[in-house]
């Protein structure tokens, strides 16, 4: 574990890249919010767990930087990274730092055609709406325009085409967010305290309810 009582990172060669690093770092963290030991069925896990609990072809991309000033999406058009950054942001403040939209990019990536555009569905969902309500992109949004449209989509009926693009982008953005460091610190992570289930946002302005 690291000095100040952190989160316990994977060891590992100096050499090895800091993409590989964080990787199993993460998948560490996922076990333990999940309470995996042993074998794990993924069956009805949503497919962010999927890439975090298993082997990805991830480790192959050991270049890539997510925090470089020249990261350039993977998958996602400048204008979906845009958007979805915005949504991060909104749904849990801190995902920008946390670069959440990089590292979900990254899992689209190597992610099956299937899922990826289901997705880019569930994105233009979200954008969609903003258009209906505002007349702009959600990224185009006022921070109260973007909290009015989440708590209009986060309420509306659950088997409605916008609650369920919702919380498809929701469980993406909080399992790529809370299997970092900073959303593992946020909620208040020590070596000798471990989930037995995903905790939730304790944001004040939270929409994961």
């Amino acid at each position: 574990m690291s000095k100040d009582g952190g989160l316990p990172l994977v060891r590992l060669n100096p050499e090895e890249s800091s993409l590989k690093r964080e990787l199993l770092s993460r998948r560490e963290v996922a076990r333990r919010l999940l309470g995996v030991t042993g074998a794990w069925s993924l069956g009805g896990l949503h497919p962010v767990w999927g890439h975090l609990l298993n082997e990805t072809p991830l480790l192959g991309h050991g270049d890539i930087d997510l925090a470089s000033p020249n990261w350039k999406p993977l998958f996602l058009a400048p204008e979906q990274d845009e958007a979805l950054q915005s949504l991060s942001e909104a749904i849990i403040p801190g995902s920008t730092a946390a670069l959440v939209n990089r590292f979900i990019d990254l899992l689209l990536s190597v992610d099956s055609s299937v899922r990826q555009q289901k997705f880019i569905a569930s994105l233009s969902a979200m954008q969609t709406e903003g258009a209906r309500q505002f007349g702009k992109p959600f990224q185009g949004l006022s921070i109260s325009q973007r909290n009015s449209l989440l708590t209009v989509v986060s309420t509306s009926p659950e088997n409605s085409t916008t609650r369920e693009s919702f919380e498809d982008l929701k469980e993406w953005i909080a399992g790529t967010y809370y299997s970092s460091e900073a959303g593992m610190k946020e909620l208040g992570w020590t070596p000798n305290r471990f989930f037995p289930s995903f905790p939730g946002c304790t944001h004040a302005e939270e929409h994961l309810s």
